[in-house]
């Protein structure tokens, strides 16, 4: 039996959408962020929702000035995006979640994708589950399977932006053994933020577990898929005393470009899940209605 892990450092991204002029501006750019967030000593970097799409100035304004041509260049990368955050997090010893993008399915439809590269080389992958009004006016499609993750720092679950919003998906992960879930965001406007800051706080405490929100920020007016960007870093766990009283870990400077970190104290979360001052995760099943509908989880081990 592999033996838990008993904490987890985790770095999370408040990426900012620039406009590189070439891909090796855009790996240059990139491979400092790692740097600098493998310096924090953490072992995860979390990236956000949609910061693939930056790739896509560095084709110029005939590309990124289109939707349908930034999607599927950005997308025609993917290998190659994915290949480099696991050559750096082999360099830098650590786990890294892509900023996620648009991934070509073998039936010629969009999804959005995020990976979860390991050190040794190992690649996880998350699509999307419910897509927003914005996203179907672009062509992305939903995604259909739920998976959880196991790697040597623990077990993930990985909601992207507004799949955090909804409570049986996170549950499903939970329930799968995710202890900590992956929020990649990208948002517009600040009270698309809090939306699912929100979301990230309610799926940690209801399953006491840790939930990682990585948002992009600033302004790209050059896209018309990433124009605007609103957001904050958080982490976040329930609400319980030794653990935290405000259930906030840590919390980035809003729109700020920084890497925003904390400790996450796996075992102490497993014992709020036991026997914490509420019962939540336990007592889920005692809702009216309950037992809800469930939601199979596929579970990828990654070296």
């Amino acid at each position: 039996m592999t033996k838990q892990p008993k904490s987890l450092k985790v770095a999370s991204a408040q990426y900012p959408i620039g406009q590189p002029n070439t891909l090796a501006e855009w790996e240059q750019k990139v491979a400092v962020w790692v740097k600098n967030g493998a310096a924090t000593g953490a072992s995860l970097l979390v990236f956000p929702e949609y910061a693939a799409i930056e790739q896509a100035a560095c084709f110029g304004p005939e590309v990124y000035g289109d939707l349908k041509l930034t999607l599927a260049k950005v997308a025609k990368l993917t290998a190659e995006r994915v290949q480099f955050h696991a050559d750096l997090a082999k360099k830098h010893k650590v786990h890294i979640l892509t900023g996620s993008g648009p991934l070509l399915k073998s039936d010629g439809s969009y999804v959005n994708a995020a990976q979860l590269v390991t050190p040794d080389g190992s690649i996880g992958e998350q699509e999307k589950l419910v897509m927003t009004p914005f996203e179907r006016d672009w062509g992305i499609s939903a995604g259909t399977v739920v998976r959880v993750f196991k790697t040597k720092l623990g077990t993930f679950g990985i909601a992207i932006c507004y799949d955090s919003e909804f409570p049986l998906l996170v549950r499903a992960m939970a329930e799968a053994g995710a202890e900590v879930v992956l929020v990649p965001s990208c948002t517009e406007r600040v009270s698309g933020y809090h939306r699912v800051r929100t979301g990230s706080l309610a799926r940690a405490l209801e399953n006491g577990i840790a939930t990682v929100q990585s948002p992009t920020v600033g302004d790209a007016p050059w896209s018309p898929a990433v124009d605007f960007n609103a957001g904050a870093a958080g982490i976040y766990v329930p609400s319980e005393q030794g653990v935290s009283d405000t259930g906030v870990l840590a919390q980035g400077t809003l729109n700020a470009a920084e890497w925003v970190t904390a400790a996450i104290d796996l075992e102490r979360l497993r014992r709020v899940r036991e026997m914490g001052e509420m019962h939540n995760y336990c007592d889920w099943a005692l809702q009216p209605g309950a037992p809800m509908r469930r939601v199979d989880v596929e579970t990828v081990e990654l070296a």
